[in-house]
């Protein structure tokens, strides 16, 4: 169900209404990023090569009547428009669309290609000045690496976040999901408001560069801080915290938990529950945090036998009602039936013209007064192309003209 702050409003109560993007992006970082702005109410056009489209539309299996979950997951509240940019004609519609437009998102690293396609800084900047142009690239826009491809999988290795992710004696591991590219779309997203806020005093747009490897690089503020101040290399701890104890899965008779005793008073309270407060909170090694940490591996131990004697469900309403964070290790299926994200309607449902009802996560931002919507789905490849360039000016002659052509 949907609650007050998720239901749709008029147009010029959304975030960003009467804000023009045009997503050149393809696969993750961009399209997610450019969902997000959909969702504040921006009008969205995703710009895609014909017949093929973006790259995502092929990535899968799952497909659902051949459309892949993967594309369905980030691209809603877009219209699509195909365009061939290599050609006269396909550039000469982007240039109108650029002139238009408050927001351009592309992906694409090379500068030879930006220039072929009409997309490069100053192409784009020169038509419209007051452009918010974005590049969404592996490496950034300068520096000796600016024009190598980038992928998640990439960043999240070079990042250094895998060297310190996984099990102290085991190999390093990726994140489950591709975080790098979620993270930049975010951090996209949230330059270009701060860039179109920026625009409402100057009058003047701006460039923004991006790149995976320093907005998943970022993640390190901790243990960089750690490296670079404190001389302390970071390394594995496997599913603990490397600075706080007790703080990690335990094992229970029957499944694993999770239990987070981040303070003082929460350490006592987990000694309360546990039967212990007379033995092992009087232990002078486990007496404060730095002590716990230093003897880690002298304590959990101890902690993990007392946890076997009790199943899951037991030990978390104990631990719930003496305050303490904690819970189980749900599975995807467990998490999106949760009763918490349930109530708040964090799953919205869209009419598809293909798939009929279609199911994706809510956007996580709840605002009191400038509710996001969602109005779209993820659209068909070039479901919008008439309606985009009916708006640009062009007649029905030269629309069928372009598709002859094979322009859109």
């Amino acid at each position: 169900m949907h609650n007050v702050y998720q239901q749709a409003t008029a147009q010029s109560h959304r975030v960003l209404h009467n804000i023009l993007v045009l997503d050149l992006t393809q696969a993750l970082a961009g399209p997610y990023c450019t969902m997000l702005l959909g969702d504040m109410g921006a009008d969205v056009i995703k710009i895609e090569p014909p017949r093929c489209g973006d790259q995502s539309r092929g990535w899968g299996p799952p497909f659902v009547d051949s459309q892949s979950t993967y594309f369905l997951a980030v691209n809603r509240n877009k219209r699509s428009l195909t365009l061939d940019l290599k050609t006269p004609e396909g550039r000469e519609i982007l240039r109108r669309l650029v002139a238009r437009a408050d927001v351009l998102v592309h992906n694409m690293p090379r500068l030879s290609s930006q220039r072929e396609t009409g997309i490069d800084v100053e192409t784009a900047t020169t038509a419209n000045p007051r452009l918010i142009y974005v590049a969404i690239t592996g490496y950034g826009l300068s520096g000796p690496w600016a024009e190598r491809p980038g992928y998640d999988m990439v960043a999240q290795a070079e990042s250094g976040l895998m060297s310190i992710t996984g099990e102290p004696e085991g190999e390093a591991m990726r994140f489950g999901i591709p975080l790098a590219d979620m993270t930049t779309g975010i951090y996209a997203a949230l330059g270009i408001v701060a860039a179109l806020l920026a625009r409402e005093h100057t009058g003047r747009g701006q460039v923004l560069d991006l790149s995976l490897l320093e907005s998943h690089t970022a993640y390190l503020a901790l243990p960089a801080s750690a490296l670079l101040n404190g001389g302390e290399p970071p390394r594995r701890v496997g599913n603990a915290h490397p600075s706080i104890v007790p703080y990690q899965l335990f094992k229970t008779r029957d499944k694993y938990i999770t239990v987070a005793v981040g303070t003082q008073r929460l350490w006592e309270r987990f000694c309360q529950v546990l039967g212990i407060e007379d033995t092992i909170m009087r232990d002078a090694r486990f007496a404060t945090n730095a002590a716990r940490l230093q003897h880690r591996a002298e304590l959990i131990p101890l902690l993990q036998e007392i946890l076997l004697q009790r199943d899951a469900e037991t030990w978390l309403e104990a631990f719930r009602a003496a305050q303490i964070p904690c819970g189980p290790i749900n599975s995807v299926a467990e998490a999106l039936a949760h009763p918490q994200l349930v109530e708040r309607g964090f799953i919205v449902e869209l009419e598809h013209p293909q798939l009929g009802v279609l199911k994706s996560l809510a956007n996580p931002v709840h605002f009191s007064a400038t509710p996001v919507t969602y109005r779209l789905p993820p659209p068909l490849l070039g479901e919008h192309t008439e309606a985009v360039l009916r708006d640009l000016g062009y007649t029905q002659s030269e629309i069928a003209r372009f598709r002859a052509d094979g322009v859109v």
